[in-house]
């Protein structure tokens, strides 16, 4: 491992008041955002749209890094040359997720534990060689009636560790991501007791395996009540929550903090993350960004819908929604933008 070079990848990854793109989708995930809109759900559209978000303009001046999935980091652009080094070409990391998916715990109704440690080390060298930088691995805790149990929440957490670790000895940045679930009806207090637990074990089994925190990226949920909750909190609330959790548990040594949007809508996603920082922005010892999926694609991919003809306002929507969330890092995002593209 050499720590100065990853270490500075991470840094690298949340400078400048820019974020991530996560279109690491799997396939069947990828399949049901086709479906639901009635696009053919085949490897060439999926191609079609991986190559239509990759090749946007500009798309560099707000994005420093995009995660991919192994279908995506093998395949090409329309002309032939291949995704990774478009992106090497426009400045832009290259990200791989590496888990496998999920499955459900042992005696533990109700409960997943994230798989694919098997031979993830061959794995991470080959996507290196391949051009990626950095990974990622999602850790996925849900609440309901009696869970998460504390055996789940180790369990994850032991994982995330024990991928950031193989990553760092193959030269990449781990993006861990442990991920408290939006679905629910529980209230922002539950979410909060949670989403504490899961990152003070995080933190303590990265410790526990040497992971060198200066190169890591977190990747939380923002403290939310369920999405069946009732009473759904205010911007502020929800800002002030969120960040004082972060404070007391995430260390300094971090260099960044890029929020997963978890089905949020996308102007929301962006409200929010404007609200840290308007109310926090020279607090924080760590760089706040995004690493978003749906709230940066869901624009251009509706816009979209597989018609080649809509290909350059898809990527106007997806430059669109990339800007507001650089702007929300400023804490200059307004309504306004929406219409205006003020910035």
């Amino acid at each position: 491992m050499n720590l100065p070079t990853i270490a500075q990848i991470a840094k690298n990854l949340v400078i400048n008041n820019k974020g991530l793109l996560a279109m690491d989708e799997s396939i069947p995930s990828c399949n049901k955002r086709f479906n639901a809109l009635g696009i053919p759900a085949t490897v060439d559209m999926r191609r079609a749209y991986r190559d239509l978000l990759i090749t946007t303009p500009h798309l560099s001046d707000y994005i420093n890094g995009v995660i991919l999935c192994d279908e995506t980091i093998r395949q090409m652009s329309t002309d032939g040359t291949p995704f990774t080094d478009i992106l090497k070409k426009a400045g832009i990391g290259i990200g791989i997720k590496v888990d496998t998916g999920e499955a459900d715990m042992k005696d533990h109704p109700g409960e997943k534990i994230t798989q694919g440690l098997d031979g993830l080390g061959k794995r991470l060298a080959t996507y290196a060689k391949m051009g990626a930088s950095f990974a990622k691995w999602r850790g996925e805790i849900i609440i309901g009636e009696d869970i998460p149990s504390m055996e789940c929440i180790e369990a994850n957490a032991k994982v995330l560790a024990l991928y950031a670790q193989i990553c760092q000895e193959a030269g990449l940045v781990p993006i861990v991501e442990p991920e408290v679930d939006m679905a629910g009806n529980h209230s922002i207090e539950r979410c909060l007791e949670v989403t504490r637990l899961v990152l003070q074990a995080v933190f303590t089994q990265l410790q526990l395996h040497h992971v060198a925190l200066e190169a890591i990226i977190l990747k939380p949920n923002m403290v939310l009540p369920g999405l069946g909750c009732d009473f759904q909190v205010g911007i502020d609330e929800m800002a002030d929550t969120t960040v004082s959790l972060l404070l007391a548990v995430v260390p300094s040594t971090v260099p960044g903090i890029a929020f997963l949007s978890g089905g949020q809508p996308y102007q929301l996603a962006t409200s929010r993350l404007n609200a840290m920082h308007v109310r926090y922005k020279d607090k924080l010892p760590w760089a706040l960004t995004f690493s978003y999926s749906r709230a940066l694609q869901q624009p251009a991919l509706s816009t979209w819908l597989g018609n080649s003809e809509n290909i350059n306002r898809a990527q106007e929507q997806l430059l669109h929604r990339a800007l507001c969330n650089c702007a929300a890092m400023r804490g200059k995002y307004d309504a306004e933008m929406e219409y205006n593209g003020r910035w």
